[in-house]
């Protein structure tokens, strides 16, 4: 997004909370942070988002799943799949994570975010704040996400009845440098176990 849109609003200033991040973690008992998910449709990205907050709740941390349908149902039912809203999408998103992480949570934000500049653009939303942000590749194929399409989106998408389609007609950029890379032959629990000890290994979270 360009300067000028980013400072349409005027005459704002913030406030700042009487209670401390520092006084968050240590009431909390670990450290906010958002763990960013992407990969392809169909990689797993949800369900291993969910598989990790019900492993991270149960332990008694505070986690919060935020998926790319869901938010697409409520905060950014007014976007498309252009490359400009999907853009926006997790700009969005980006600054919705960091309030959460900000606020003491460990968010799980999970979108295909297929383009690199807009990852990095969420990244540094968090590192200005200094909050962590550890980027998640969720590294499952294209042949086995259109041979589980869940959704029936891949074929919808060959027939030509879905523009845009990360993997088909658009692209997905595979990040760089994630801090985690889930290889496709891992578990389910496997790759929640890995995320947890990453988790605990920087110590954001302390058993």
């Amino acid at each position: 997004m360009s300067d000028e849109s980013e400072h349409t609003s005027t005459n704002i200033v913030w406030h700042e909370s009487r209670v401390s991040r520092s006084f968050r973690h240590q009431t909390f008992g670990q450290h906010g942070c958002t763990l960013w998910f992407t990969g392809l449709s169909g990689s797993g990205k949800s369900t291993l988002a969910f598989t990790l907050e019900h492993k991270l709740i149960a332990a008694g941390f505070k986690s919060y799943v935020l998926d790319g349908d869901n938010i697409r149902h409520g905060l950014n039912n007014n976007l498309g799949f252009s490359d400009s809203d999907r853009e926006e999408n997790i700009r969005r998103v980006g600054e919705v994570s960091k309030l959460f992480a900000d606020a003491g949570l460990i968010v799980l934000s999970s979108f295909i975010s297929p383009f690199r500049k807009d990852r990095q653009l969420v990244r540094k939303i968090h590192e200005d704040d200094e909050l962590n942000f550890i980027e998640i590749y969720i590294d499952t194929p294209l042949a086995i996400c259109e041979e589980r399409d869940p959704k029936e989106l891949y074929a919808k998408a060959r027939r030509g009845e879905i523009p845009n389609f990360t993997g088909i007609s658009s692209p997905y950029e595979v990040p760089d440098n994630a801090e985690i890379i889930i290889p496709v032959t891992n578990t389910r629990e496997q790759s929640a176990a890995q995320m947890f000890d990453y988790l605990e290994q920087h110590e954001i979270i302390s058993i």
